[in-house]
């Protein structure tokens, strides 16, 4: 066994119900004790008589350790939540609502819930990224050949009908990507300004959509050219970005089969947390500790994910 992960059946041994997955929870969040999701207060907490629930009698709050994370009011146990999370960071290509629902017991409607709630908090550290930054753009969507008539744009060849996504990956380090409605000068300008650090370098390539950062005094860019069979020139290469786009399309091509527009968003969300928490050098719990860290504050509800 590699000193850098955990097995499914250790996992599961170490936490094999709901109750010990409660106590992993409360400890990795509440490492000094429960704290109010309510006013954030971790003084004047006492125990319910029910396990796991507790009283702020600062706020008159009662919660639990679901309270105000992605499990709040699920009924699945959290032992499978926990489990669900393993796969999710393990998994390179993702998992599909149909497995997860026969590897953990549920139907596939909870399945489907339960891995939209996980990737909603899969969204991206606030961080900028800095350094090299490699810029581009990618495409998702069915074929315009492969659909049926009513459904064709019949708009041109190439992109249409898909969304766009712009990627960027800084050199050595974590990668952002965000679906747009359309790609454009003005688009890409404001994403970039929001995610790459000033003084940044840019490598991009000969796409028309890049062409205006040559104007932001802000940002060197470098940009190789593909159509003259060029892809790294030094330092100046596209290829780590590129291959942030080969394990998604694979991903959602093999495993999930469609994602639409509406909810692109967290599955490309999924894939970059995974890459930027999925190095295989860092042990598969210190992967998941960081999984959990990021659920509070991030609840999804039915009625908002089907609006």
């Amino acid at each position: 066994m590699s000193k850098s992960t955990i097995s499914v059946y250790e996992l599961m041994r170490s936490i094999p119900d709901n109750e010990t997955a409660r106590q992993y929870l409360e400890m990795r969040l509440w490492p000094n004790g429960p704290v109010c999701p309510e006013c954030k207060s971790g003084e004047r907490i006492t125990k319910r008589k029910r396990v796991g629930f507790y009283r702020c009698n600062a706020c008159a709050h009662d919660f639990t350790v679901r309270t105000g994370t992605i499990f709040e009011r699920s009924k699945v146990d959290l032992n499978k939540w926990i489990y669900a999370m393993y796969l999710l960071v393990t998994a390179r290509k993702g998992i599909s609502s149909m497995q997860l629902a026969k590897e953990i017991g549920i139907t596939q409607k909870s399945a489907w819930f339960v891995l939209h709630r996980l990737r909603e908090a899969c969204a991206g550290k606030l961080e900028k990224l800095q350094g090299i930054v490699e810029v581009d753009t990618a495409y998702f969507g069915g074929l315009e050949r492969n659909k049926h008539e009513h459904k064709k744009r019949h708009d041109g060849r190439g992109p249409s009908g898909k969304t766009p996504v712009l990627g960027m990956r800084q050199r050595g380090g974590r990668a952002i990507a965000v679906p747009v409605e359309q790609i454009d000068g003005k688009a890409v300008r404001r994403i970039i300004r929001k995610n790459v650090e000033s003084h940044s370098t840019l490598n991009t390539d000969e796409g028309k959509e890049f062409q205006n950062l040559d104007d932001l005094s802000f940002f060197n860019r470098e940009a190789v050219c593909h159509r003259a069979g060029e892809y790294a020139r030094g330092e100046v290469t596209t290829n780590s970005i590129e291959s942030v786009w080969a394990v998604m399309k694979r991903g959602l091509h093999g495993v999930y089969h469609k994602a639409s527009p509406k909810h692109l968003g967290r599955y490309v969300n999924e894939f970059t947390f995974r890459l930027n928490e999925g190095n295989v050098k860092v042990h598969t719990l210190e992967r998941l500790d960081s999984f959990i860290d990021a659920i509070v504050g991030k609840r999804l509800t039915y009625e908002r994910l089907t609006a």
